[in-house]
């Protein structure tokens, strides 16, 4: 038992290092299994290798799209002897003339294997997508379009 939580306890320590920066630079892949399985409320998959892509698109896009992005990690603790919950919010600048504000809190639940590998990770977020994309509306659109 002392090894599973010292192993956690790593795991615990790279994510609080990936995660402010994940818009920046790349995360660690170690602490992951290879058939990661990922669900956010956009995306499904399974295999580190899609993994890695949505890392890389989140990198791509963050700079494409925002002038400022920041992931602000506000915890990351083992709640459970395989489960450690992450909270953190999301905020940015849209590359736009009125410069749109995108801000949104969501946490991570990981789940960990024997090995202490995480072999799952799901995010939820406060709001809904559609509700997310709003914040990108110019000022005076009608944010409260009934035809979704």
């Amino acid at each position: 038992m002392l090894k599973y939580q010292g192993q956690v306890e790593a795991v615990i320590e790279t994510l609080k290092k990936d995660l402010p920066t994940l818009f920046e630079k790349d995360i660690s892949y170690d602490i992951y299994t290879n058939d990661i399985y990922f669900k956010d409320p956009v995306n499904t998959f399974k295999w580190k290798f899609n993994y890695r892509i949505i890392f890389w698109t989140l990198r791509f896009h963050s700079r494409l799209f925002f002038t400022k992005i920041h992931f602000d990690l506000h915890e990351v603790d083992w709640v459970d002897e395989d489960t450690i919950l992450a909270k953190w919010t999301v905020r940015g600048v849209l590359r736009l003339p009125w410069k749109p504000h995108l801000f949104f809190n969501g946490y991570s639940t990981y789940k960990l294997n024997k090995d202490a590998l995480i072999y799952e990770h799901i995010d939820t977020w406060d709001r809904e997508p559609k509700e997310i994309l709003k914040q990108f509306l110019p000022p005076g659109k009608d944010r409260e379009d009934s035809s979704d």
